[in-house]
């Protein structure tokens, strides 16, 4: 019996290319590698209820206090225009609007240190890692975005069909927050000060973003000097879009429409690049 060896051409070949200008991902070899991004984010909801006591009520109750704590302050004391819908309604709201992009953000920097022995030792995509946080803090979206709708049937909102441009505020908000996290992933490997700089961060943009209060009330109590800057805010218009699908306040302008697109998928470009930039480094800082 006779065997053939395989002739040359008959082998496969990989070809390792320097990268370009823009080096942008292999986007097919993430989606071929899609398994491992589904197993980190498994891992993330696992690890994160697990020992907990009442578990995933946790997601449930921190924007519970923090809307009750907005309706008060900005509602109650400060007697801020909540667009004729009430107060707790208004900032709960704007909690699950935060709270996707903030989840996204807060837990994809820190996830390349994280893992930092699966990142120096096993070869995969590495952003993948920083990636896979978005389906933790979709959950918790989901969770939160049930509430809201029992609310909204409790105080009787009824948001008409701009309900059915929700998926696409969310779509933004992923987008945008994965643009920002994947970045901040590939430069906290190096700078560790991102990981105490980037809490500080983000809790100085909640307050500086319409979330507990409306663009509205901006306009009206704080210089035209200094309002614009809450006007070019992109978050702005996150928060206005999911208030006007959520709870039919008026709907957004076209511009802030359209520039809320632009610039999510600017920032996702740009996070990729900086990533793919890094990247090579991982290994030898991590």
């Amino acid at each position: 019996m006779t065997t053939q060896t395989p002739t040359r051409a008959a082998l496969p070949r990989t070809v390792i290319t320097p990268p370009g200008r823009l080096n942008m991902p292999r986007w097919r070899e993430l989606w071929e590698a899609r398994e491992v991004l589904y197993r980190f984010g498994v891992r993330d909801i696992v690890l994160r209820y697990r020992q907990t006591v009442i578990g995933v009520a946790w997601v449930v109750l921190q924007p519970l206090a923090s809307a009750g704590i907005f309706a008060v302050v900005f509602g109650q004391v400060a007697g801020l225009d909540s667009g004729g819908v009430p107060y707790f309604a208004f900032s709960l709201a704007g909690m699950l609007a935060w709270n996707l992009f903030n989840g996204i953000v807060a837990r994809a920097a820190p996830s390349l240190v994280a893992n930092q022995a699966l990142v120096s030792k096993v070869f995969f995509p590495r952003m993948l890692v920083p990636l896979s946080s978005v389906l933790a803090v979709l959950l918790d979206f989901l969770v939160g975005f049930v509430l809201l709708v029992v609310m909204l049937f409790v105080y009787g909102i009824n948001p008409g069909w701009a309900v059915l441009a929700t998926p696409l505020w969310v779509l933004a908000a992923v987008v945008l927050a994965c643009g920002l996290g994947m970045a901040g992933a590939a430069v906290t490997v190096q700078y560790r000060d991102v990981a105490y700089a980037l809490p500080w961060v983000l809790q100085l943009a909640l307050y500086a973003t319409p979330v507990a209060y409306s663009l509205e009330s901006v306009q009206q109590n704080v210089p035209s000097s200094l309002s614009w800057l809450f006007v070019i805010n992109p978050l702005t218009w996150l928060m206005e879009g999911f208030r006007w699908s959520l709870l039919g306040l008026a709907a957004p302008p076209w511009w802030q429409v359209v520039g809320l697109a632009v610039v999510a998928v600017g920032v996702f470009l740009a996070g990729s690049l900086v990533f793919q930039k890094l990247e090579r480094g991982f290994a030898d800082v991590i």
